[in-house]
């Protein structure tokens, strides 16, 4: 007689599908012009139970692969994955066009870059500051960092995630203040 065991460390694994409208913020502060399909606070339920903080999923959007994706928390349970140029041309969706959407919890971990360990380890007082970053913080520059197409763009985005640890700057204030600097220098 077979005997079958589920281990209590074992996440349970529950691939969830629905239909979403691919959708944009007009006016959202940070997210302003961000593409984004919704996920619904019921939905999100059957995917995580319980949880109400941003996690990592992965899945498809038609048959697109999503891995190393977030869902972000909007309040009330609702949650958005932000879908980017590079996603939207892939599955060959536009603004207002409904998607195929198949997602589960991603348990597996996220290895950082190490490249950019590297160089905020020659730089301390960037590397104490990345150190005090919380997981998800950490892998929001790791991730982006890695998700250069070119060695000249891995070497720029390195050299001002450093030197936004340095500044003491969590990613997203980091992403604008260089931002912000290259619009004036282009403007």
């Amino acid at each position: 007689m077979r005997q079958f065991f589920i281990s209590i460390f074992e996440k349970p694994k529950t691939m969830v599908s629905f239909e979403a409208v691919i959708q944009q913020f007009n006016r959202q502060g940070e997210k302003t012009g961000w593409t984004y399909i919704e996920i619904p606070a019921d939905v999100a339920q059957q995917i995580n139970p319980g949880v109400r903080v941003g996690y990592r999923i992965k899945g498809k959007l038609d048959s697109h692969l999503l891995n190393g994706s977030s869902l972000l928390p909007m309040g009330g349970g609702t949650f958005i994955l932000p879908i980017n140029a590079a996603i939207r041309k892939s599955i060959k969706k536009r603004l207002g066009e409904m998607v195929l959407v198949q997602m589960e919890v991603d348990h597996s971990e996220v290895k950082l870059s190490t490249d950019l360990l590297a160089c905020l380890e020659d730089a301390p007082d960037a590397y104490a500051y990345f150190q005090t970053l919380s997981k998800s913080h950490k892998n929001y520059f790791s991730k982006w960092v890695e998700d250069a197409k070119t060695d000249a763009t891995k070497a720029k985005r390195i050299e001002q995630a450093v030197a936004g640890c340095e500044m003491r700057m969590e990613y997203g204030e980091m992403i604008r203040y260089f931002r912000d600097i290259n619009k004036k220098l282009l403007g």
